[in-house]
């Protein structure tokens, strides 16, 4: 296994909340019994370290893996749901509307962690938390008071700026339902706002609640007035008859209400646990730190959503496309990674088995430099053998937006969107893979495009396509594959 070598490690995880308690484990393992007296601790931050943490719950243990019968397992069987989320909830919406003080005042976790996401005080990296929400039975808890959230559902956090368009698209190919966050001390609809609700649509996500945040900053009147004007934007579209909760995230106002709204109108989705393992690979990581010695290394870890089947510990996996390279005539090949599963987790809870819902990390035995920096984002794992095809072209039927969301013409009305042309380049998002593709040819709604980068996918899917437009990619429609040319992958 190589070691971290000269790559950058500004754009990894510094501490994943996947692998938290791994690490964590293996630094006490690694502690001797001290033998002189304890020397003190020289900085208040080494102190926090330090301190100490509140006794954990134990959780039920998971049943073995290898006698373990999937026809019996439900999304809401207690090895299940006591370890991982079981349902994937987005929050959307317009720039600086709240969405991730909503995660956080549900959650209670910070989505927003990195370094240059701390300094902008924005959201670049897909962000994600677990909580679970309880309903207290006592009649003396009138509802929407009845219903409390805790720290441990699963909520993504997609960043909104139209820039990062793409990656919000990644986490939404992952979600089950969305919060759409509309802030009532700005105009309704804001560019993204509408962007973002076409994207949910293309992606067949029909659960949504409709949050208006920031009323503390508005008037009685000014609300109702803003209120009106949500019902008349979301008239038509998938969000239609959907409920809209006014709230403070800051303050944490009517967040019960939020709670029931999710478990009310949100129902459990319906999982294929018997199916072939197919797992969306949106976040990956090198967890090693710094100058560890080569026994110590760690192979790499691939943080994604199950969609079909359960992944167990010891499993056999492969990941596609792989390591994409030319050969000496310039033809690209792709070498899908093979290796084991050696650890899963959800949160700091350690798994046995995964099943799909919420997300997972899983500890695998391939290269960490090939993880770092989210080098495996887009890419697919499941069993080895048993993942779709990769295609470097596909053909499909479109269908295009009306106008272009968030972007306006000279008199203030809103851009029409342009047919296809030949030749021309577009941005496709295939799961959670953002790739550029050339138009080769267009008939009527029907086009064949080359894809920059090859893709793991089957026919049927759906796919997101964007135009690059004033600098930025927006929106422009969507697609079904219906054939393509497929790549026979190398094998080694």
């Amino acid at each position: 296994m190589a070691s971290n070598g000269d790559f950058s490690d500004e754009g990894s995880q510094p501490g994943s909340p996947l692998l938290d308690a791994h690490n964590a484990r293996g630094e006490i393992e690694d502690q001797e019994p001290l033998e002189q007296e304890e020397k003190p601790l020289k900085s208040a931050m080494k102190k926090a370290d330090h301190a100490p943490q509140p006794k954990r719950p134990e959780l039920p243990e998971q049943p073995n893996p290898d006698t373990l019968d999937l026809s019996k397992l439900t999304p809401l069987s207690p090895e299940i749901i006591a370890r991982q989320a079981t349902q994937n909830i987005g929050t959307i919406g317009h720039v600086a509307h709240g969405k991730s003080t909503v995660v956080k005042a549900i959650s209670e976790v910070q989505t927003v962690r990195f370094k240059n996401e701390l300094e902008r005080n924005i959201t670049i990296k897909l962000g994600y938390a677990n909580a679970k929400i309880y309903k207290c039975d006592s009649p003396e808890c009138p509802r929407p008071t009845c219903y409390k959230s805790f720290k441990s559902e699963k909520e993504v956090d997609p960043p909104c700026h139209d820039i990062l368009m793409s990656t919000m698209l990644s986490g939404a190919a992952v979600m089950d339902a969305a919060l759409l966050l509309i802030a009532g001390n700005e105009t309704c609809p804001q560019p993204q706002t509408s962007e973002h609700l076409a994207a949910i649509e293309i992606m067949k996500l029909n659960h949504i609640v409709i949050l208006q945040n920031k009323v503390d900053l508005m008037r009685s009147d000014n609300a109702l007035e803003h209120y009106q004007s949500i019902l008349k934007f979301i008239r038509g579209t998938v969000a239609d008859g959907s409920p809209v909760i006014p709230i403070s995230a800051q303050l944490k106002y009517n967040i019960d209400a939020v709670n029931e709204a999710l478990v009310q109108t949100i129902p459990i989705p319906i999982r294929n646990f018997e199916a072939t393992p197919h797992m969306m690979i949106i976040r990956s990581f090198d967890v090693n730190k710094p100058g560890a010695e080569i026994d110590e290394l760690k192979g790499g870890v691939a943080g994604g959503s199950i969609l079909t089947g359960v992944v167990k510990l010891n499993d056999e996996i492969e990941i596609r496309p792989g390591l994409v390279t030319k050969d000496e005539q310039g033809k690209i090949q792709c070498r899908p990674i093979f290796s084991r599963i050696v650890s899963l987790f959800a949160e700091h809870n350690d798994l046995k088995f995964a099943v799909p819902g919420g997300l997972i990390g899983v500890g695998t035995r391939v290269d960490p430099t090939l993880c770092r920096a989210d080098r495996l984002v887009g890419f697919v794992l499941g069993h080895r053998g048993r993942l779709p095809a990769i295609y470097t072209e596909i053909e499909v039927n479109y269908f295009l937006l009306r106008r272009l969301l968030g972007v306006k013409t000279a008199d203030g009305k809103q851009a029409k969107v342009a047919k296809l042309a030949k030749n021309e380049v577009l941005m496709v998002n295939i799961g959670s893979t953002a790739t550029g593709a050339k138009v080769l040819g267009v008939k009527a709604d029907a086009a064949k495009l080359s894809l920059t980068s090859p893709a793991c996918t089957e026919v049927g899917e759906k796919i997101a396509i964007s135009r690059r437009i004033e600098k930025h990619w927006r929106l422009i429609g969507w697609a079904n594959i219906v054939a393509g040319n497929t790549l026979e992958p190398v094998q080694q």
